[in-house]
């Protein structure tokens, strides 16, 4: 466990701003660093994921394993603090990737802990300057054969109910653009361009992009559009066990990045098919895309990729040219001397 964070700030920081009455209201609560930040997210599943990474952070300061990031002293912590929260995230045995990311939660509410005139620059600057855990890893996931995403389209044609359409559109979508599954989830109906054969996707950091369908992703889209109606709101939503489509607000309602995974896991059990996730589809179409010939600007474009070094990650060129120079030699036939 950590050592508890002091009770009091130091002299040099500034006491954390107490509730006090508005001119004309009740009491304005303190500012919270941790519902700043998180407000300060552009999507409801970056707000998930850097909430579970503070709130486990929580946990190895206070040592209570019910502990939450909010409200809690994040203005109180220092150098010595946060140096020992990336050595017990180090000890803990997550990845690199993931020890990095609570990293980032962390030093970005610091940094809203500053901002909020909580805490000093010189003890911020101090208690944010931790390095990243250097490391190099393949790209996570494995390639998805044609057969299995085949069989699965035939799991979803053998339904015939709504979620049989919906699930075989979601399928060819994710095979045919790439997108992860937030960036589905998010589609509206006015994302999609029939004569384009585009979908306007919102990625990372609210970047808009184009990405375009094959014929055969529009065919099984416009079967589930049919059963969807030409109301505005989600391109997919959810589905209740009768059949019905879910609405809020009378506009089909939105989906989660997790419900694009759980369809995709359950029509892969009913094909029997070994557990894909989203992000196998999405490497699968970047690696085609690179083995097909395309340069790499047009495949960082298509994936949303912020530099090309990302998307150069998925290129399988390399590993076909290796695999080609091992083949080449020839273990020698066993032989007495």
């Amino acid at each position: 466990m950590v050592t508890p964070v002091p009770s009091a700030p130091r002299p040099a920081a500034p006491q954390r701003a107490e509730p006090g009455p508005r001119p004309d209201g009740p009491p304005v609560p303190a500012p919270d660093p941790y519902r700043v930040y998180l407000d300060s997210l552009a999507s409801a599943e970056s707000r998930r994921t850097m909430a579970g990474c503070l709130d486990r952070i929580a946990r190895l300061l206070s040592g209570r394993p019910e502990a939450s990031g909010a409200g809690a002293p994040w203005h109180l912590l220092r150098y010595e603090h946060t140096a020992r929260i990336r050595a017990l995230l180090l000890e803990s045995g997550r990845s690199p990737a993931s020890v990095n990311k609570h990293l980032v939660a962390l030093r970005r509410v610091l940094r809203e802990a500053w901002r909020l005139g909580l805490m000093s620059a010189e003890d911020y600057q101090r208690a944010a300057d931790l390095p990243a855990v250097e490391h190099t890893r393949l790209p996570v996931g494995g390639h998805v054969p044609p057969e299995v995403v085949g069989a699965v389209l035939a799991a979803c044609q053998a339904d015939d109910s709504p979620a049989g359409r919906r699930d075989a559109a979601v399928v060819a979508v994710l095979y045919s653009t790439g997108c992860r599954r937030a960036e589905v989830a998010a589609l509206t109906l006015a994302d999609y361009d029939a004569a384009a054969r585009s979908l306007r996707v919102r990625g990372k950091r609210n970047k808009e992009r184009l990405v375009y369908l094959t014929g055969q992703a529009v065919g099984l889209l416009e079967r589930w559009l049919a059963v969807r109606g030409p109301a505005a709101g989600a391109l997919f939503c959810p589905i209740s066990r009768a059949g019905r489509l879910r609405t809020r607000d009378g506009a089909p309602a939105a989906m989660s990045g997790q419900a694009v995974a759980d369809i995709l896991t359950r029509r892969l059990a009913q094909a029997g098919a070994a557990r894909r996730t989203p992000h196998d589809f999405r490497r699968t179409f970047i690696g085609e895309l690179l083995d097909a010939g395309v340069d790499l600007a047009t495949a960082q474009a298509l994936a949303g990729h912020a530099s090309p070094a990302t998307t150069a990650r998925y290129d399988r060129r390399p590993e076909h040219r290796r695999r080609e120079a091992v083949d080449r030699l020839t273990l020698p036939e066993p032989r007495p001397l």
